[in-house]
């Protein structure tokens, strides 16, 4: 078996290598055709001049292309902001289509050949590598080792993947032209889902789910005999899969807007933004279906469930954010900061990010309704601060580049305003809780060390306290890795939720 898993990792490293090499191969050249095709016909003849030594012109890459394209690009804009004419900027950021429109050459002609050889191939690799994993190990959980693995221990190995991980985000985000190649892999795939070509944001969809469903293949595997994590780790897979990756794609196919129907406000931050309610209400009855299933699962569905289930429904069963932290990021959930420092930072940081979404929100709201009389056009400035800061860098950049450095939770611990509400909800109004039974409790710390969301679990068990916490999702972690099931996942009474038992004698407490 250790043979057919360095076989695995040897396929997986070597699709790695080729996907990285994409980015690097292929041919470009923009022509007047091309160029009509991705602009817009009021825009058209103004780039056709501004960008006229570029075409024809044959690029060796896309970086030389893109920088080109920019040259010209800005500074066309640049004399026309100096010159005070802002009717005549082309806001429009047409680096992307324009850079795809103009690749040719062996990778776009070859995309079968190099869907193969990266992600097929990389699945394949990586499924040879997870599917001997525990084979003959009895059920139950196992971290020998976890400490001294350079991945998982913020080795050399685990540092270099936060690294790659971080400067894939940030080129995902701000600069997306230089990973075309990558689009055209998935091109096929998108064009039969939706009718359209692949944009970074689909390619991005399709690898997120793609680590979801492989790694959630190792929750099977390394959780086996645990009906609990078999279960949510089953229904994380099957939300991402079908709600946020194939229905929204469905629903462009059918000429309606893209929609997650399980992405609840405040982490969809845009659900109110003028654009998105138009687009909804103009959509006829399944438009206006999804504006309101929004509005009942913000004012009904989140207390409702969160009462009777704690916040663990969402963020452990649902969410996508949390599907990925609980398969991708499951090897490095111990590396959560479990000081009190952390948790002061977590309950400020977190608890800011849910008012800034708030009053983004009313402000927005308000500014519509009084014909933009409010702020004018300034809302768009506020909404694209909170999607730089919040949406792109925390989220994205930190939230899952940091996975190696500080644990898989950093954005549903510290930045998700959709999880503060549901744990303000959790922690005041709600019937779920951790039970210990303090008397078993034998401190061994297991706990406190697998908790990812940075819970010093043991503290409560050692006095035989209730756990109830307004940041705990429910991962059931904790109960699985303790040796003598002192840890049980509950939904009881409220009235006997919050213990204070100080001082443990045996089974007896005074």
């Amino acid at each position: 078996m250790k043979a057919i898993q360095k076989v695995g990792l040897g396929l997986f490293l070597m699709a790695l290598l080729f996907f990285n090499a994409l980015l690097f191969l292929g041919e470009y050249q923009l022509t007047e055709a091309k160029l009509q095709e991705v602009s817009s016909e009021q825009n058209y003849t103004v780039l056709r001049t501004e960008l006229k030594p570029m075409l024809g012109k044959t690029y060796g890459s896309s970086f030389a292309f893109v920088s080109d394209f920019n040259k010209y690009f800005d500074a066309y804009n640049t004399r026309q902001q100096e010159n005070e004419q802002w009717d005549r900027v082309i806001w429009d950021d047409y680096t992307f289509a324009a850079t795809k429109a103009a690749s040719e050459g062996i990778v776009k002609e070859n995309r079968g050949v190099w869907l193969l050889l990266t992600v097929i191939l990389g699945t394949a690799g990586a499924l040879l590598y997870i599917l001997p994993l525990y084979r003959n190990e009895t059920a139950g959980i196992k971290h020998d080792g976890i400490m001294f693995s350079s991945n998982k221990a913020r080795g050399v190995i685990g540092i270099t993947l936060g690294v790659y991980l971080i400067l894939l985000y940030v080129v995902l985000y701000w600069f997306p032209a230089y990973i075309v190649n990558w689009t055209l892999l998935v091109d096929p795939l998108s064009r039969f889902l939706s009718g359209g070509p692949a944009s970074q944001w689909f390619l991005y969809g399709t690898i997120y789910t793609l680590a979801i469903l492989v790694m959630g293949i190792r929750m099977f595997r390394k959780y086996r005999g645990n009906k609990y994590q078999t279960l949510r780790t089953s229904s994380v897979m099957f939300f991402q899969l079908s709600f946020a990756f194939l229905l929204p794609e469905i629903l462009v196919l059918l000429n309606k807007p893209w929609h997650d129907f399980k992405n609840i406000w405040p982490l969809d931050y845009t659900f109110f933004f003028d654009y998105r309610v138009e687009s909804m209400v103009s959509s006829g009855t399944i438009g206006m279906f999804m504006f309101v299933w929004g509005i009942l699962l913000i004012i009904l569905g989140v207390p409702l469930m969160t009462y009777f289930y704690g916040k663990r429904w969402y963020c452990s069963w649902v969410c996508g954010c949390g599907g990925l932290a609980e398969t991708a990021g499951d090897p490095y959930r111990h590396l959560s900061d479990k000081s009190l420092k952390a948790w002061s930072i977590e309950r400020i940081m977190v608890h800011s990010v849910l008012v800034f979404a708030v009053v983004m929100t009313l402000v927005t709201i308000a500014n519509y309704f009084s014909g933009f009389a409010l702020l004018g056009q300034a809302t768009g400035v506020l909404h694209q601060w909170y999607g730089f800061l919040i949406g792109a860098a925390f989220a994205g950049v930190v939230g899952v580049g940091f996975y190696p450095l500080m644990g898989n939770r950093m954005w549903c611990r510290f930045g998700c305003p959709l999880a503060a509400y549901l744990g303000i909800v959790q922690r005041f109004k709600s019937r779920f809780r951790i039970t210990t039974n303090g008397g078993q409790c034998i401190s061994c710390g297991n706990c406190s060390t697998y908790c990812e969301m940075g819970i010093d679990v043991r503290w409560y068990a050692q006095r035989g306290q209730n756990i109830v916490r307004a940041s705990c999702v429910g991962c059931g972690v904790c109960a699985s890795v303790c040796p003598r099931g002192v840890l049980k996942l509950e939904n009881g009474p409220e009235q006997t939720r919050i213990t204070d038992i100080p001082i443990l004698v045996g089974n007896e407490s005074f």
